[in-house]
């Protein structure tokens, strides 16, 4: 065992860490992995090849309060014998000191252990252990150690041994799987290289349904073993918009398969791991979920992500919409293939909105701000390749985007590395293009909006649609000629326009009806009433509410018929129908103490955070937060996922206000 040396005068170095990249290139990382769950601990062993660019007296790998053991450098793998070296681990990195020579190929193997704090979560779901990773922003380093330099890419194969009950997926081809007496060792295999934030783990109870490409590529969708009748609509459209994606973008799916796994308590909607999404199981559906909240968006996105971001990756934070950008544009084309040109143009027009309104907020930045919000790298990145294909033509656009990816796959891109691209089939400056949508901090709504009006009949129509002024044509608009979406501006605009013939029209609208007519005329009743059989969770839950409130005489007929309803991931339907029933006296149907319980049952750890959220909110609605539920509100406190922790240290200072 080799001991980590602290030596001042080797910090004196010749380069700088953040440079690292001009003098070191990481190669290939093989690491056997185990996972202790008990101590939520991570041990390994592992072996990293790297090529030296120009002579350097040290080179690092980033690990956060991370210790190390028998650490061994060979050069050249051609023999046994140890390079001599000085180790120092500063708990962010391991430096690894030593008269490094030029073109010459180095291993280092050691053993470590980590209790990683982010990036590596080990997470309860329904008294089952679940483990799974989030690189992207919280670095990967802090349970594997690696790069967090985007700019060095690595080839990443993994092999890990865990508990023979549980599935693990991790990036690449599962090359073997070795069953032993009470585990199982995987052995995942990457061809190609990538950033250290794309690893992926994902471990727990899983089934899966595979599909083939078009081009032969293997596509695994994951599930709970209980879910097996929500597979469909949640993945509903995957395989339409692999294909397509592929042919559109010009360019094969750079990678060995593609498989997706949801996870409990995410942090967000969706990560795009190289050839391993992980989603949130918020988009775990059934065919009725599916119309209120569905995965195919996120799962467009994550895809597009593939080639942009994971075959060609930005540089730094500045470049951050070259990743975004794509990946929202091209997840509306895979929509507008799904669905149609008005749909792709729509969502166009409500991403144009919100950054118009960002501007007036006064939080408007330039694209190549790295501090921009998202809404900034995603909508006005993709509002960016919009007006661009507009401006070149679909031919210059698309032979550019193949050329990009082409020139630059498995490498790192700066914006004008695009541009030049586009410029170079265009034959024309960009220059002032590249001002107006990129460069300049307000968004050029004015220009958006006229290339949606030349473009788009339907935009122009629902623009044309405004009843804040009531007129005899508002009355005309929820009659027949003009879109949902326009007829849903009608709705929410003067609500006592809805007639009985509104109840006729499509789902969209019967869910703008649930949600701006809260006062219910008499006459609509029976209409309002049929609300209930709706395929939309959402519109359930609105109109239960609202019948209850406006017809009391009748709550014990509303509630018997919703009795069964559970709703999306948060329960929506059944905490509001728990809660109706805890506050209707004389419906006795129902153990009210045992409804009371449920309703605390819900902020336990062992569901998902907007669930638990719901519940806290409906629990404090009632003034019912009792000890069970002052213990979970402190427990959420220190939950991995902000939302969670926000909303209790809010929740818990609001209870203190009240004592």
């Amino acid at each position: 065992m080799k001991k980590l040396l602290s030596v001042s005068v080797f910090f004196l170095l010749s380069v700088s860490f953040a440079q690292q990249t001009d003098y070191v290139d990481f190669k290939q990382l093989n690491a056997d992995l185990f996972f202790i769950p008990d101590s939520t601990n991570v041990k390994g062993v592992l072996n990293f090849e790297f090529d030296i660019i120009k002579d350097i007296d040290s080179v690092y790998i980033d690990a956060r309060q991370m210790k190390f053991f028998d650490l061994t450098l060979i050069k050249n793998n051609t023999d046994a014998k140890s390079v001599p070296m000085v180790l120092k681990n500063d708990e962010k990195r391991l430096i690894i000191y030593s008269d490094f020579k030029k073109n010459e190929t180095y291993h280092l193997s050691f053993k470590y252990t980590a209790t990683p704090k982010k990036a590596l979560y080990f997470v309860e779901r329904n008294g089952n252990l679940q483990i799974w990773t989030q690189g992207q922003g919280k670095y990967t380093s802090n349970w594997l150690p690696s790069i967090d330099d985007v700019n060095d890419k690595i080839q990443f194969d993994l092999k890990i041994t865990h508990n023979k009950k549980y599935e693990v997926i991790s990036n690449g081809l599962l090359e073997k799987k070795h069953v032993n007496d009470s585990t199982t060792t995987w052995n995942y295999n990457m061809q190609m290289p990538m950033p250290s934030y794309l690893v992926a783990l994902a471990i727990g109870e899983y089934d899966k349904k595979i599909e083939t490409s078009k081009s032969g590529i293997p596509l695994e969708y994951y599930y709970y073993p209980e879910d097996s009748l929500k597979v469909e609509p949640t993945y509903r459209y995957s395989k339409q918009m692999f294909d397509f994606l592929e042919e559109e973008i010009g360019f094969a799916y750079p990678w060995q398969n593609y498989k997706q796994v949801p996870v409990h308590d995410f942090l967000y909607a969706g990560m795009e791991n190289t050839s391993c999404t992980i989603f949130s199981d918020a988009f775990v559906v059934d065919s009725i979920g599916f119309n209120d909240k569905n995965y195919i968006n996120v799962n467009a996105h994550e895809l597009a992500h593939q080639w942009f971001g994971n075959l060609v990756t930005a540089k730094s934070g500045k470049h951050h919409w070259l990743q975004e950008g794509f990946a929202t544009y091209y997840a509306l084309l895979a929509e507008r293939d799904i669905f149609d040109d008005n749909h792709y143009f729509f969502k166009l027009y409500e991403s144009a909105v919100d950054l118009g309104r960002q501007d007036i907020a006064g939080k408007g930045t330039s694209l190549l701000n790295p501090k921009s919000s998202s809404l900034t790298f995603y909508q006005r990145g993709a509002w960016v390749i919009h007006a661009l294909r507009n401006k070149v033509g679909d031919a210059i656009f698309k032979q550019a985007v193949r050329n990009y990816l082409n020139k630059h796959q498995f490498a790192n891109v700066e914006t004008s590395d695009f541009i030049s691209e586009v410029e170079s089939l265009y034959g024309k400056s960009l220059y002032g293009f590249v001002n107006l949508w990129i460069k300049q901090k307000e968004f050029p709504v004015d220009a958006a909006f006229n290339l949606l009006k030349n473009h788009s009949t339907y935009i122009n129509e629902y623009l044309m649609v405004d009843c804040q002024t009531k007129s005899s044509k508002c009355t005309e608009y929820l009659k027949y000629y003009v879109s949902d979406e326009a007829k849903v501006k009608v709705i929410s605009q003067a609500p006592d326009l809805v007639t009985k013939d509104t109840f006729k029209h499509g789902l969209k609208v019967r869910q703008a009806i649930s949600q701006y007519v809260t006062k219910i005329p008499k006459n609509l009743k029976e209409e309002y009433e049929s609300l209930l059989n709706d395929k939309s969770y959402m519109t359930i839950e609105n109109a239960l509410y609202n019948l209850w409130s406006n017809f009391p005489e009748e709550r014990a007929k509303y509630l018997s018929k919703t009795r069964n309803v559970v709703g999306l991931s948060d329960k929506n339907v059944r905490l509001l129908w728990i809660v109706l029933n805890l506050s209707t006296p004389f419906y006795q149907a129902d153990n009210k103490q045992g409804l009371f319980e449920e309703l605390v049952s819900y902020t336990d750890e062992k569901y998902n955070a907007d669930l638990r959220i719901s519940a806290f909110q409906y629990l404090d609605l009632i003034k019912s937060c009792n000890e069970k539920c002052i213990s979970n509100i402190e427990n959420a406190k220190s939950h991995h996922n902000w939302r969670l922790v926000k909303f209790a240290k809010e929740f818990s200072e609001k209870l203190q206000n009240k004592e």
